[in-house]
């Protein structure tokens, strides 16, 4: 049975090369959805809701996402740390996200088989999103946000093997894969 989302002859060297700084497998029944996380969206504390089909509500309800997790057995889960100025370095932690996104979609576009792929905050595929007027035009590579699945990214990161924080100067970005 194969142990990764992808074929590779030197998983790590690859994950490492696609710009990752940490990465780490769990079980899916080990991941951890709290109701609370999904609520940070509807509150709309990133801007996101009601906005895309990779955010709440057109990712589904709070259940149905946690039951498209829990349908896969293994997940992948992936970090980027990014060095920041200082603790208020906008800038830099604009930058990091554009570089997890951009090692995010360098990943998805080796994954094989049937998987799910999360990662940070949306999709940035498209200018101005479909969402909800018409279908997704590439759901082939929309990456659905973690936390709009309602998951606890500090506890996914802890059971990955991952540290969620380094220091007040770096920012940590985290997405996961899951698959059969």
């Amino acid at each position: 049975m194969r142990q990764y989302p992808f074929e590779s002859d030197d998983f790590d060297a690859d994950m490492k090369a696609l710009g990752f700084t940490g990465w780490g497998f769990v079980d899916t029944d080990q991941i951890v959805f709290r109701p609370e996380v999904r609520h940070m969206c509807e509150v709309n504390r990133c801007g996101q809701y009601g906005k895309t089909w990779a955010c709440p509500p057109g990712v589904g309800t709070y259940e149905e996402c946690r039951a498209k997790c829990l349908a896969f057995p293994r997940a992948l889960v992936f970090s980027g740390c990014y060095e920041l100025e200082d603790c208020f370095d906008a800038e830099g932690m604009a930058e990091g996200h554009r570089k997890f996104e951009d090692s995010s979609r360098e990943l998805h576009k080796k994954l094989t088989g049937e998987y799910l792929f999360l990662s940070n905050e949306g999709c940035r595929n498209c200018p101005k999103c479909t969402y909800p007027d018409a279908p997704c035009r590439f759901p082939e590579t929309l990456s659905p946000s973690v936390e709009g699945y309602g998951i606890m990214v500090f506890e996914l990161a802890k059971s990955a093997g991952l540290v969620y924080h380094k220091s007040s100067q770096s920012v940590s970005y985290f997405g996961m894969c899951c698959f059969r």
